[in-house]
Formats: structure tokens, sequence, C-alpha cells
């Protein structure tokens, strides 16, 4: 559906916006686990370092990734509207439910991409300002616009755009990038795509309706299940190498083998379903769903023992550390 048509069958279908609706525009969740990671990032470094960032710049810092966060999320709205439009999943969301214009999504977008850079300058220093806003105009161009319609590879590329917060909190705090910053890096990289995937296999219907070539919809379903087991099989070892170079400790260690054990077992079977095949039995896409929402516990579990290592350690047994 092209955009023109689009902004056609919203102004029929106009209501008046809410403050949860500009929310819902910045994306939350994303949101949430980009802050998080950012601030594992942040704790990490001043622990690693030594280097030390005053608490009131930390929270400027904070709050700016996530603005850009929320600018990127509405760019990527203003411009995917016609495709929300068109699947079911998203069709309430602010811009095709007739809430919000697309050119004040846009205008929204822009304007705090300028204000979250900004902010970032000016409470840590140049090259977080310039990583934020490289991971803005990933994901708010470079996926969205470049790669989205256009490539079945689009989550694999543009899981960098996800990847940027730890690298940011890191080079906040110390105005560089060290490899155990693109460490954190790799390991969101790496689980991007089984993480995402595992949903496209529950909604490859909506995708192909929208003409999105999301893999199973370019590649079909069993294709997509090998890759989820592939990419699995790379981000279970990966998660343990912050064990390798001493930024992660045992309480880390343990928690990503085990962790790391349950995400293999849970991708090895939708490998061995039929999920995503047009006749799949309700088991398997259970299946699907659990290894997704597990995804998020598994990245969430492993940037919490960092935060808790380094920024709790003195209350820790000497063993856990």
């Amino acid at each position: 559906m092209a955009h023109s048509e689009t902004a056609d069958m919203i102004q029929h279908t106009r209501r008046h916006a809410t403050a949860a609706d500009y929310v819902q525009l910045m994306k939350p969740r994303i949101m949430m686990l980009v802050v998080f990671t950012a601030v594992a990032g942040l704790v990490a470094a001043q622990s690693v370092s030594g280097a030390s960032m005053n608490p009131i710049m930390a929270v400027i810092a904070t709050l700016a990734v996530a603005l850009g966060s929320g600018a990127a999320g509405a760019i990527n709205m203003w411009y995917d509207a016609d495709i929300d439009a068109v699947m079911t999943r998203t069709s309430t969301r602010p811009i095709p439910s007739g809430a919000v214009p697309r050119e004040e999504a846009l205008a929204m977008g822009l304007i705090m991409s300028g204000v979250s850079v900004l902010m970032m300058w000016l409470a840590s220093n140049a090259l977080a300002a310039l990583l934020l806003a490289g991971s803005i105009a990933y994901y708010g161009w470079f996926y969205t616009m470049l790669l989205k319609r256009r490539t079945p590879q689009n989550i694999v590329i543009g899981g960098g755009a996800g990847a940027f917060p730890p690298v940011i909190g890191w080079a906040a705090v110390t105005g560089s990038a060290p490899l155990d910053a693109w460490i954190l890096f790799a390991i969101i990289f790496m689980w991007t795509p089984p993480h995402f995937w595992a949903l496209s296999l529950l909604a490859h219907k909506e995708y192909a309706k929208a003409n999105v070539p999301m893999l199973p919809v370019a590649r079909g379903a069993k294709a997509t299940r090998n890759q989820i087991m592939i990419y699995s099989v790379l981000l279970a070892p990966l998660g343990l190498v912050p064990v390798v170079t001493g930024l992660g400790g045992m309480l880390y260690g343990v928690t990503a083998a085990l962790f790391g054990a349950a995400f293999l077992l849970l991708a090895f079977k939708v490998w061995r379903s039929e999920a995503g095949d047009g006749d799949a039995p309700a088991a398997d896409l259970k299946k699907a769903k659990g290894l997704f929402a597990f995804s998020i516990l598994y990245l969430f579990v492993l940037f919490a023992m960092l935060i808790v290592e380094h920024g709790f350690a003195a209350y820790l047994p000497v063993t856990l550390v």
C-alpha cells in the first residue's frame, strides 16, 4: 500500500490523540530494553576502567538514550504507516488508527533525535553523542527505509541498531569504546535474529500481506527455523565471552551458561517443530512463542548480572564475582 493511499485511509478514521498515543509512537517496550542495556554498559565501564561519572550527568545520558530510542521509534512508525495499516497487530498504532498525523510523528522523531544527541554531548562527550546519532540513523533510516522492505536479511543487518546502547553507555563514561563494549554489542547483535524470527514465524502471514520480505515469507518457515538454530548455537557461547575477558564474573558466567543452554533447548524445539508452516499444530506455534518470550528474559538476565556484579560487587560474596 502506498503512503498516499494510507494517508487517505487515515484521514477517514481520524480520532483524538491521547498522551498514550505519543508514548506508543516511541515504542516504549523497545526503549526499556535499550535503556537497560545502555545502563549496563555505563555501570560496567565505571567498574572496569576506574573512571567515574557524575550521577546527574549519568542520569541525563541515560535519558538521552531513551529519547534517542523513542525518536527512532517515531521515525519508524512514520515511514511504516502504510504497512502498519495493513497488518492486524499494528493497525491500532497511533498513525494507522488516525490519532497522530504522519507528519507530526516525523517532526517528533526529528526533534527528539536532535535533542537526545545534544543532551548526550553536553552530559558526556562527542563519541557517545556520535554513537547515539549513528544508532538513531541506523534504525530510522538504514533498517527502516533501506533494509526492511528490500531483503530477508533485514533483521540480521539491522540488528546493529539495537546493539549500540551498551557501547554508547560505555563511551559516555570513558570517551572510548574498548573490546568489552563491542563484546556486549556482539551479544545483542547475535541475539536479535533468533529473537525476531521466532516472532516472525507467528506473524508471517501478516508480513506477507504487507509485502515485507521477512525470512519466513521470502525463504519459508523451514529455512527460518534452520537460521534460528544456527544463530542460537553461535549466541550461547558468545554469551560466555565476557567471562574470558574478565568483564563477567562467576555469577554472570553461571547465569550465562544456564540461560544459554535453555535458549539452545528452546531453539532446538522450534527447529524440530513445524512452526510457521501453514498447517502447523498449535503446540508448535506455542514453541515459537515460548522462544520469543524467553529470548527477552535471556538478554535481560545477562545484562542484569553485569549490573549486579559491577554495580553491587561490594555487597556480594567474593566467590560470586
